[in-house]
This record gives C-alpha cells, sequence and structure tokens, in this order.
C-alpha cells in the first residue's frame, strides 16, 4: 500500500497510542477524531442506521487502517476507534467485538493504494440498484458525478455459492469483492448495499451521502420518463470541480451532526 502525502500532511503528526500492542507510531488523533464524526454524520444523514461502517487508513502506516469496534455508527466516539492490520486483525480491540465485515475495507485498501477511505451501508434507496436486473445505476445530477457510467453490481453467489448470508466475512469475499469494484468509486451487493471508496475521509462521506440521493433521484426520473444521464466528458469535468467543495458539505453535516443546525 502508498500512503498518500497530501492527506497524511491534511491530518497533522501521527501520534502515540499507548494501547497499542509494542508501542510505536498510532494514527494522528485528528484522524481518530474526525473518524468518529463521519460514522455520526452518515447516521444523521440517512446513509447508514444500527448498520453499516465507515473506515479510513491510519496516516502513521498505510498498511493499517481504523475502523469503529462493533456498534451502531451514531454511537461511535473517539474511544470505540480500533487499529487492523492488512489481515483485518485487530490490534488494540482489548476484547471489544469488531465489525463481522472489515474485510469489505481490508481488501479494497489492499487492491487500491490510492484509496484511502471507505464506506459501506445499506442505504434504502441502493439497494433496488443492485437487485433490479433492468436498471443500471448511473449519475444523474453534477453532485454523484463521481459514479461510473454504470455501477458494477457483485454478486456473492459467484463467490460464494447458492448457500451463503450475503456478507462479507473473509478475505477470499472481501477480495472477490474488490476486483468487482476494480478501480471504480462504488459498487452495488445484490441484496445488500453498497460500497463506495475515496482518496480521503471527507470525499468518502461525501460519496456516500450523494449515493443515496443519486439513487432517490434516479428512481423518481425513472418514473416519470427517459432519462438523460451525465455522460463520460461531464462526469470528469464535474467531479473535478465538486472535489474543491467537499469541506463547505463536511462543515455542514458535521454542525447537524452535532445539532448545532
Amino acid at each position: 500500500m502508498v500512503c498518500n502525502p497530501a492527506y497524511s500532511d491534511m491530518y497533522g503528526f501521527a501520534q502515540t497510542m499507548p494501547d497499542r500492542p509494542g508501542g510505536g507510531a498510532g494514527p494522528s488523533q485528528t484522524l481518530i477524531e474526525e473518524l468518529a464524526v463521519a460514522n455520526r454524520i452518515l447516521f444523521r444523514e440517512g446513509v447508514v442506521d444500527a448498520f453499516g461502517h465507515v473506515s479510513v487508513r491510519n496516516d502513521a502506516n498505510p498498511n493499517h487502517y481504523l475502523l469503529a469496534r462493533n456498534m451502531a455508527p451514531a454511537l461511535v466516539t473517539p474511544e470505540d476507534i480500533v487499529e487492523f492490520d492488512a489481515d483485518c486483525n485487530p490490534l488494540n480491540a482489548n476484547g471489544r467485538a469488531v465489525y463481522l465485515e472489515r474485510f469489505i475495507h481490508g481488501e479494497i485498501y489492499k487492491m487500491r493504494p490510492d484509496v484511502v477511505a471507505v464506506v459501506h451501508s445499506h442505504s434504502p434507496a441502493v439497494v433496488p440498484f443492485g437487485i433490479v436486473k433492468t436498471a443500471k445505476f448511473r449519475s444523474v445530477c453534477q453532485m454523484s458525478s463521481f459514479l461510473p457510467v454504470c455501477t458494477p453490481i457483485f454478486e456473492i453467489r459467484d463467490a460464494a455459492g447458492e448457500d451463503n448470508d450475503l456478507l462479507i466475512t473473509s478475505q477470499a469475499l472481501g477480495a472477490a469483492l474488490a476486483r468487482v469494484l476494480g478501480d471504480g468509486t462504488c459498487v452495488l451487493m445484490r441484496g445488500h448495499g453498497s460500497t463506495v471508496v475515496a482518496s480521503n475521509l471527507r470525499e468518502v462521506v461525501y460519496r456516500a451521502v450523494y449515493t443515496e440521493v443519486n439513487a432517490k433521484l434516479q428512481s423518481e426520473a425513472m418514473r416519470m420518463g427517459e432519462v438523460t444521464y451525465l455522460n463520460e466528458k461531464e462526469l470528469v469535468t464535474t467531479t473535478r470541480t465538486i472535489a474543491t467543495q467537499i469541506n463547505r458539505a463536511w462543515d455542514f453535516w458535521r454542525m447537524r451532526a452535532e445539532g448545532k443546525l
């Protein structure tokens, strides 16, 4: 894995986590705090409920990543953040339960050096696009221009057989999902939800929110008639412009999640 220098600089210098086995450099406290905030934003914006999760690479060690312990995202605090190694083993869980589907995050980080943050959710408007064979999930507005021309669908039966629980609970299944994601930004999961990726934590929260928004808009538009989708050039140009506005959305969502609006 390759660290994204700009992302590391954004969050400052790494600090030491005293409860890490063997000590050594741990993630910055700022990053830990922002990951906790990201969880609460995703709940407030209707992307996650009691389930779903968001992770980010450790800014001091890009081969590791940070993810909350097994709990509802709305309840996550900085003290609930756990560090995982490249094989999804918790380093400082201290006996606390961890997410069954942490392999979604770990295997994407292995396969995609450019990815710094991941969100997996079951946001309700998105789920139908993973199960209706004739409905292709595409960008319908500028705010969701990060979506691919045709978002791929992960069919877990191809990797786990007919008898499965739809969950990504092993490295093999995580790797299979990562391969379907490829070099894209979003992958749908049949009967399950979706996973989105980005080059930093704030951007992946933005993308997760607007994946759900796009699904609502596209569903409504398809009921009205023939839909005009963003073309490939519009996707590239608009995504570049929107990337400069991510902090504007983050600041607003953070204040709303904190009950200040």
